[in-house]
């Protein structure tokens, strides 16, 4: 019974020793190519970015869009009661 529980806490021990090692994982973007984790993570958050900034151009786009339209109403509905 001794034996069991000091071989239960040699394996706990060994594997909380697993944990805080640095270890690399490796990850395929699909295209082959083999991406660390510090990589993928650099990677996702470059596309993310590119894509907050691409949403928030054509958020500009419509907001500006809408303004010309709300000055062309305005401008069409003064000139119809003159």
């Amino acid at each position: 019974m001794a034996m069991r529980s000091t071989l239960a806490r040699a394996t706990a021990l060994s594997r909380a020793m697993d944990t805080t090692r640095p270890s690399t994982r490796y990850f395929s973007d699909g295209k082959g190519k083999v991406l660390s984790e510090e990589e993928r993570a650099a990677e996702n958050v470059y596309i993310q970015r590119m894509e907050r900034e691409k949403m928030e151009k054509l958020k500009k786009k419509a907001e500006k869009e809408k303004a010309q339209k709300e000055k062309e109403n305005a401008e069409n509905k003064t000139d119809g009661t003159q």
